[in-house]
């Protein structure tokens, strides 16, 4: 079994991810390894925030990398490639380290 720590990586924290939380079904955005399925994912938050049973429903989705330049040089680079999950909690259930975000 892989670590649960190498799959999920992050909390991805922005304005949209924020109001996702607010939700009556709270959703919780996560950067997790490219190459995790859902029941992985799962498994690994269950553990790492003792939530077992309380996970609705996870969407994943693989993001690509944006193209980044260099003023006055030919060579272009990317951002890296990376894989996001959103898991939804039960109604009324949160993640208690988020609480304070």
């Amino acid at each position: 079994m892989v670590d649960s720590y190498k799959i999920i990586k992050r909390p991805l924290l922005t304005e949209k991810s924020s109001l996702l939380r607010e939700m009556d079904s709270p959703k919780f955005t996560f950067i997790v390894d490219r190459t995790a399925n859902k029941n992985q994912i799962q498994e690994a938050i269950e553990e790492i925030f003792d939530l077992t049973g309380k996970i609705r429903s996870i969407r994943t989705m693989n993001i690509r990398g944006k193209p980044k330049g260099r003023l006055m040089r030919f060579n272009r680079g990317r951002t890296p490639h990376y894989k996001k999950a959103i898991i939804t909690l039960r109604k009324g259930e949160t993640i208690p380290i988020f609480d304070s975000i």
